[in-house]
């Protein structure tokens, strides 16, 4: 189990990106969330197998057509207690 924060910049508020963001989690079996910060980035809690990351992690480098991704920081977390499931905040 591989458990990760993402920080996305760009145009990524005011474009659906935390609904995306949930919907491919759910595609990937991803666990954790994704919230708006005040600075105008992105932060999304990720929690899964590491192929499934990956994948993830890949597709929030390019995010949804509405959106406009300048810069991805991945910080790798320990894993806590487990996840269960993908909510935005």
């Amino acid at each position: 189990m591989r458990k990760v924060k993402i920080l996305i910049s760009g145009r990524v508020q005011g474009v659906y990106f935390r609904l995306f963001t949930q919907n491919k989690a759910k595609h990937f079996a991803i666990k954790g969330s994704v919230k708006n910060l005040p600075d105008g980035r992105v932060e999304i809690i990720a929690e899964a197998g590491s192929m499934a990351i990956e994948k993830f992690i890949k597709w929030c480098h390019k995010g949804p057509v509405t959106a406009r991704v300048d810069h991805v920081e991945i910080t790798e977390l320990q894993p806590g207690e487990l996840l269960t499931s993908f909510e935005i905040h």
